[in-house]
């Protein structure tokens, strides 16, 4: 028997009891909205409810087998017959039993991610596309997105009708769609948007879920698409025992295709709606949730909310001002280390949130110096990303030549016609001569074997290593970089192919990153050599060697603020917060104003993520993009109320006082820094620049209207030149391959 009022508080043991009818469950951070699902699930059977009338949705097969076993552990006898899955697991079921009912077989197949690419390689034959004017990456994503919005080819084709750069893609979206369906092949996507349509037309079949599922329960709403409300919708149509669970403040997937109006809305898509608020919060102190609420009371579009606690205020929140991204890795490393020596701490204590992976590099090495076990949650290390080893291949073949894993991996990159055949006949001579590879490569027409076409393609990328080589010679190290990627095409190549314009950003930020390391380390060692620098990172090996601790779990976590969503730790690091970072400079200068909201919420998913203690930092100066910028500290860190905040700059010039302790400490910038944090944020106005990793910027000997010719897109004509301050962006129409906007370093366009 459920002792709902002594084991819940109010609001939830209300949540449990308001069975009939849509209900709202507005589920503020640490509030308990598990435990409350759970609980609703078990009252509906105590109530006569039979289980297998209730389903229960939610996002991933973790969070529906957790629930499970949280039913069961309650409920034993009849957790087995309730619906508790992930929407896509649910369709799956719908369509096994209907998809004849759509044109599909009844045994149709599921295309996986390598299914797809092997169907969209076909696509772009028949097509005659070429990939890296219309990367198939792209194509699959924006595939995806359509089917998120319920777009078949058909709505997808009216939609962009007339808009000449839609033109490939709309063909591609409809054979692609066709290809599918001849080889009885759903994706994932399809079973959402298949099962929805599959109730739109089929009355019958709507009816006997309908029928079957009389509760329905959705965990995690705030994440929900528009197929995903299509569907429960629907399903909901008849009883209209709708319970959704979540928090509009922290809807982070909106990159995903998440419509924050789902829940923002749920009243006017359910005019009779209960809306219930859970606002007391289990997790953290009284000083980190007040903080918490001060940001997220700058949005506009929200349910109104408060979190509260029955904690004490615990610590203030300390707010650390770094001279530079090293300098802040360092801080951090250093209070950890010292916490944990103290005993009173473990490493598996503490996780370090940042906004985006490539502020992960500064925390490796910090982290790696001083013996700190780590891991980076759902994300490679910095130099075991692609595009960090497939450079420092380059540049390690460039510098010596003699490791020939390394040249392997880069002597087809991008792709100059050598195949694996002909690489292990290079390496088999290679052996028996006792020579590198790149060594063969310049004798490749000697080989037994080789074709005349790949000995002329391997005796080139010979040539332009050996010219890099030279290049090298009395340059800086990062120039090294540039050269390796004007030489190659390198870069452009693995922008063009990259998924989405975030993945190509960050692909030009690790690259960035790169040069930046290279330039510091050439700064500070008195004989800079290239070799030397990669001993130094480990890389001269195959893989940097883990250090520190090991293998008892004992770790200190670092991971994106997207990834610590739903994750909680005693000890918080929230780094990078700094005007241009966090918020970035996209969403400052974006005229959307949901941009700012969306990365507020970030904001306050990251501070929620702190049960005892939270710190803030940020750095005066760090490298974006090729150039030091100096930032202001973050807009949200001065929504903070100032007395929540234990705020420390260091290093500087000149004594000043911590507010909290009185000890002195040395900083020119301390009144300056309360007054920049007292004032209301400003507009972006931009920073300036102290230097930069590239030479300024060369006007294009071109001009608009002027025909260019390009060595992988031929011939177009130039539209549009804008001044991207490291570059000059360059729009031309191409004559085959269509509209495309590069910088001009990089185009390498030609007049005619």
């Amino acid at each position: 028997m459920l002792n709902i009022d002594k084991e819940l508080n109010t609001e939830q043991a209300r949540a449990v009891r308001t069975t009939e009818g849509p209900v709202l469950i507005l589920a503020g951070a640490g509030s308990g909205k598990t435990r409350t699902l759970i609980y609703r699930i078990a009252y509906l059977l105590e109530k006569g409810v039979r289980p297998w009338n209730i389903m229960a949705l939610t996002f991933t097969n973790k969070a529906a087998r957790e629930m499970k076993e949280r039913v069961e552990a309650m409920m034993p006898d009849n957790a087995s017959s309730i619906w508790i899955s992930t929407f896509h697991s649910t369709c799956l079921k719908v369509m096994f039993q209907y998809a004849e009912r759509l044109g599909y077989e009844k045994n149709f197949e599921i295309a996986d991610t390598s299914d797809q690419k092997a169907i969209m390689k076909e696509v772009y034959k028949k097509l005659n596309l070429n990939n890296k004017m219309f990367p198939e990456r792209r194509a699959l994503n924006a595939i995806s997105n359509a089917k998120d919005e319920l777009k078949s080819p058909t709505d997808f084709a009216r939609e962009n009708d007339g808009d000449y750069s839609k033109e490939w893609l709309i063909k591609v979206y409809r054979e692609y769609q066709a290809s599918l369906l001849k080889n009885n092949s759903m994706d994932f996507d399809d079973l959402i948007m298949n099962t929805v349509s599959l109730f739109k037309t089929d009355p019958e079949v709507l009816s006997r879920y309908r029928e079957r599922f009389r509760y329905l329960m959705v965990d995690e709403y705030q994440d929900t698409n528009t197929s995903q409300f299509e569907l429960i919708s629907l399903l909901a149509g008849e009883h209209k025992n709708l319970c959704v669970v979540g928090d509009d403040d922290q809807s982070i997937y909106r990159f995903r295709g998440a419509n924050i109006y789902n829940i923002l809305d749920f009243e006017k898509s359910f005019p009779s709606a209960a809306v219930i608020r859970l606002e007391e919060n289990y997790r953290s102190t009284g000083n980190i949730i007040k903080a918490a609420n001060a940001v997220i009371a700058h949005n506009t579009e929200r349910k109104k909310k408060a979190l509260w606690t029955g904690k004490e205020d615990g610590a203030l929140i300390r707010f650390k001002m770094l001279e530079s991204a090293a300098g802040e890795a360092s801080y951090i490393a250093e209070d950890i280390r010292s916490r944990v020596s103290s005993g009173k701490s473990r490493y598996s204590d503490f996780a370090v949130l940042i906004r985006t992976n490539v502020q992960s590099k500064e925390l490796e090495d910090a982290f790696r110096v001083r013996g700190i076990e780590y891991d980076l949650v759902k994300g490679l290390r910095f130099w075991d990303t692609k595009i960090i080893k497939d450079l420092t291949s380059y540049l390690l073949t460039v510098a010596g030549g003699a490791n020939d894993m390394r040249t392997v991996r880069i002597i087809n990159l991008p792709r100059r016609g050598i195949g694996q055949a002909s690489v292990e006949r290079a390496l088999a001579y290679g052996a028996e001569k006792k020579l590198t590879l790149l060594e063969c490569c310049g004798r490749a027409s000697e080989i037994p074997g080789i074709p005349s076409k790949t000995a002329k393609a391997m005796q080139e990328f010979y040539d332009l290593i050996i010219s890099l080589r030279e290049d090298m010679k009395g340059g800086r190290l990062y120039e090294a970089v540039d050269r390796i990627n004007e030489k190659t095409g390198y870069l452009e190549t693995a922008l063009a192919e990259a998924e989405t314009n975030e993945k190509a950003e960050e692909m030009r930020e690790y690259v960035n990153k790169l040069k930046e390391t290279l330039d510091i380390y050439e700064r500070e060692t008195e004989e800079p050599d290239l070799l030397d620098f990669m001993r130094q990172n480990g890389l001269e090996g195959n893989a940097l060697d883990k250090t520190g601790d090991g293998g008892n779990g004992d770790q200190v976590l670092i991971m994106t603020m997207h990834n610590a969503k739903g994750l909680e730790f005693p000890n918080v690091f929230l780094a990078g917060a700094e005007d241009g970072l966090f918020p970035g400079y996209a969403t400052l200068n974006s005229e959307d104003p949901l941009a700012m909201e969306e990365e507020r919420r970030l904001c306050y998913v990251a501070i929620t993520r702190a049960e005892k203690e939270l710190t803030i930092t940020a750095a005066r100066y760090r490298m974006i993009n090729g150039e030091t910028r100096y930032s202001e500290a973050s807009r949200f860190l001065r929504e903070i109320p100032i007395g929540l905040l234990d705020m420390k700059i260091e290093p500087g010039k000149g004594r000043t006082e911590s507010r909290k302790t009185g000890h002195a400490r040395e900083d020119s910038s301390w009144e300056l820094a309360k007054k920049s944090f007292q004032a209301k944020p400003q507009a972006y106005s931009g920073t300036f620049r102290k230097r930069t990793l590239t030479t300024p910027a060369k006007k294009p000997d071109y001009e608009v209207g002027d025909r260019v010719r390009h060595f992988k897109f031929g011939e177009g004509v130039v539209t549009d030149i804008a001044d991207g301050g490291r570059d000059y962006e360059v729009t031309v129409s191409f004559d085959s391959a269509g509209v495309k906007k590069m910088f001009a370093g990089f185009a390498k366009l030609k007049k005619l």
